[in-house]
């Protein structure tokens, strides 16, 4: 890893770089994707099982699409008891966390004559897709827990997964038992841009949602920005990235270690390290040229750590945070000492791994936050999906005929303003009453 004195020019260039990698769709990707949801609305199952065939299993049947529960009984036995176990310590853990994030209904009654408030409820469906995991071979069960139990936590009445088959037209086990423990009612085995189509619009198959969340490919989150509107969605989620900031104090081996597990993601991963020891950038350095030809996905994490990667030196701590809070990364781990003397300065991160004990795959597994976060600086706005996303609050508003009258002329002087006068002839038809 390069290391960059910060600021510097070369180092603002870097981090430039590093922050508008953003999502970048082409043209044909768009008209493709397009062209495939066009298909999906207009042509339904027949348009599903046309690229389920094409893409994923040449002979699955449009009445296979949906797992049976003979298929789920057999997962079951498939998979081994250490699973469960852990499986359902992240559930647990996941679900306590989640629980918190509920919101109640309220009103207000301060105002004399008046009551305003709100009211807090579920969407009827949700869908949440599930990427296919090197055709079924790795099973993305955080997936599973991070989309369902959210939603299963705010109420949703149905929730479906959807995730590619492999070519025998089965889902991998684990997947299933997964699905079966959180509670979803339907799994589907569609994927890529026809999947989010299918739960976005409905097919006769398919049920038609409210929410669709959940990872994927370039053709995924093309597709879910494309029905964002039509159906509500989580976010549009870029390449992973970290940001650790240390001091003199931690353990380079860590650092480098944590620094890999996002770049072996993707090539368009992320990985920096922010310091004020220029010790501790050097062997970080070192320590990650020697983890990385241990990894099985090396060439990746390689080209990761080759172009969007980074060791910024910064003159103290306070600059490495204000440097974090401009990149605002999906995952930021603090690797100082007394660290929670320095929380409350960091404004801009998906998530804040706090500790040189709490690397970022605790957060992906089983701490119990969200694991779905948002990428590409979008930290400055957005949120990790919660229970909010699959609800919607609704406002109240009631009015006494006097307390109308006390607001009367206010509300008509403002909409003469606007250029409105149906809406002070609404006003003031009542007044003649």
């Amino acid at each position: 890893m390069k290391i960059y004195n910060y600021p510097s020019k070369t180092a603002d260039a870097r981090v430039a770089s590093i922050i508008n990698r953003g999502l970048n769709f082409k043209k044909k990707d768009y008209m493709a994707v397009t062209s495939i949801l066009d298909d999906v609305r207009k042509n339904g199952d027949k348009a599903l099982i046309k690229y389920a065939n094409r893409f994923d299993s040449p002979g699955l049947g449009i009445k296979s699409i949906q797992v049976t529960n003979r298929e789920i009984d057999a997962a079951a036995k498939k998979v081994d008891r250490s699973f469960i176990r852990s499986l359902n310590r992240a559930i647990r853990q996941i679900k306590d966390f989640h629980k918190l994030q509920t919101e109640k209904s309220w009103i207000n009654l301060n105002r004399p004559g008046t009551i305003v408030g709100q009211t807090i409820n579920p969407v009827d469906a949700a869908g949440v897709y599930v990427p296919g995991g090197k055709g079924g071979k790795t099973p993305l069960v955080s997936s599973v827990l991070m989309g369902v139990i959210p939603a299963k936590t705010a109420g949703v009445k149905h929730i479906s997964v959807a995730t590619p088959p492999t070519k025998d037209g089965t889902i991998n086990p684990y997947l299933l038992v997964a699905a079966q423990k959180v509670g979803v009612d339907v799994i589907y085995k569609i994927g890529s841009a026809w999947a989010i189509a299918a739960l976005a619009y409905g097919t006769e198959t398919v049920i038609k949602t409210d929410v669709i969340v959940g990872p994927g490919n370039i053709y995924v989150t093309l597709a879910k920005k494309i029905v964002a509107g039509t159906v509500g969605i989580d976010m549009i989620a870029g390449p992973s990235e970290i940001l650790i900031i240390a001091d003199s104090n931690a353990n380079p081996e860590f650092i480098a270690a944590d620094l890999l597990s996002q770049a072996e993601h993707d090539t368009l991963a992320s990985a920096m390290l922010v310091t004020d020891s220029s010790e501790t950038a050097k062997a970080v350095a070192h320590a990650v040229e020697k983890q990385l030809t241990n990894l099985s996905r090396k060439e990746i994490a390689a080209e990761s750590i080759s172009i969007y990667g980074a060791i910024m030196v910064v003159p103290d701590l306070t600059a490495a945070i204000e440097l974090a809070n401009r990149i605002a990364p999906e995952h930021l781990e603090l690797h100082i000492k007394d660290p929670f003397d320095h929380v409350g300065k960091i404004k801009n991160a998906g998530a804040v791994f706090i500790g040189e004990y709490t690397p970022e795959p605790v957060g992906d597994y089983i701490a119990g936050p969200n694991h779905v976060l948002p990428t590409a600086g979008t930290a400055r706005f957005a949120s990790a999906l919660s229970v909010e996303h699959f609800t919607k609050k609704t406002s109240l508003i009631f009015y006494s005929k006097q307390a109308f009258k006390d607001e009367a002329k206010d509300i008509m002087r403002l909409a003469k303003i606007e250029g409105l006068d149906a809406h002070v002839n609404s006003v003031k038809i009542r007044l003649k009453k």
